[in-house]
């Protein structure tokens, strides 16, 4: 994969810079973070607290869960991280929680302006701290490996990019026999409707699963009025259930919504937010679980 060859090319460059003039004992483990920011460890990482739930999934697919040490307030998944003790929440961690579990690294998700600023705090007490933007598979991929250089377990990420990769490229070839364009609304909030737009993992999924994300918004999440879904018209209506949308009236029971293409046809899928909103290995699952829905709801009856 084109992918995996330039990443390692790049680990090359880094281990010539780290380890040239530099005894194998004493050399640094460094990324590059999604936000420019160098993180340096004289170790692996051993003691890790994940300011976002995308992190959990990742170490514990990668058989590294045991490195864990806190969690915030919202994560229940895996099972096994209700155990750990609780540092806050994503936005709003508390530094001194986080000092008191004694970590060797904070690993956060970008997204509003505090996501970044909640390092600042940890940064300054010297913690390493990296922060990652995920909207893509490729991005994610690139997250894992990092994850992997950090910990010592570059083997268990290529591991776990080439599962995915694998499960990816078998809906791209159960998708390759149909043909048409299938249009996809995805719901993020209902009421005050929010959309999926273009810079989310969720524009990815619907490509990977043979669809077309139909907001051509280039924002994560875009501020819909039912005018503008009426003129859009999608032909498969996509809803998560979680956090940010519970206990949605179901699609079909909205009486604006009935005049919608995917809602007189029936084409309408609910799913869990953490399965497909959440950038992870779970994304893979998505994937498969929309292709499924896009294909067999193209099916004559």
């Amino acid at each position: 994969m084109v992918f995996r060859r330039c990443f390692f090319l790049l680990a090359a460059v880094i281990s010539v810079c780290t380890f040239c003039g530099v005894s194998t004992a004493q050399a640094e483990i460094s990324i590059i973070d999604d936000f420019g920011n160098k993180v340096v460890m004289r170790a692996p990482a051993k003691r890790i607290v994940a300011l976002y739930g995308s992190f959990n999934e990742v170490l514990y697919a990668m058989n590294l869960g045991h490195r864990l040490v806190g969690r915030t307030a919202a994560d229940h998944y895996p099972p096994q991280i209700v155990t750990l003790p609780s540092i806050g929440t994503h936005m709003r961690p508390n530094p001194e929680l986080i000092v008191a579990l004694k970590p060797d690294l904070v690993l956060q998700m970008a997204g509003r302006l505090q996501a970044a600023t909640a390092l600042d705090p940890i940064k300054a007490r010297g913690i390493p701290a990296a922060m990652f933007k995920v909207a893509s598979f490729d991005e994610l991929f690139s997250m894992i490996y990092r994850i992997g250089v950090l910990t010592g377990e570059v083997d268990s990420a290529e591991n776990l990019v080439d599962s995915m990769t694998r499960r990816l490229e078998k809906v791209t070839e159960k998708c390759s026999t149909v043909s048409g364009k299938r249009f996809v609304f995805f719901e993020v909030r209902y009421p005050n409707l929010l959309a999926a737009g273009q810079g989310s993992i969720v524009a990815d999924i619907i490509r990977k699963a043979g669809g077309i994300n139909c907001v051509v918004n280039s924002k994560k999440i875009v501020r819909m009025g039912e005018e503008e879904l009426l003129r859009i018209d999608p032909e498969y209506y996509v809803y998560q259930t979680g956090r940010m949308n519970q206990s949605p009236v179901k699609p079909n029971e909205r009486a604006h919504f009935k005049m919608i293409k995917a809602v007189r046809t029936n084409k309408i899928l609910q799913v869990d937010e953490s399965v497909f909103s959440r950038p992870g290995p779970r994304n893979v699952e998505a994937v498969e679980i929309l292709a499924d829905f896009l294909l067999n709801s193209n099916k004559e009856k």
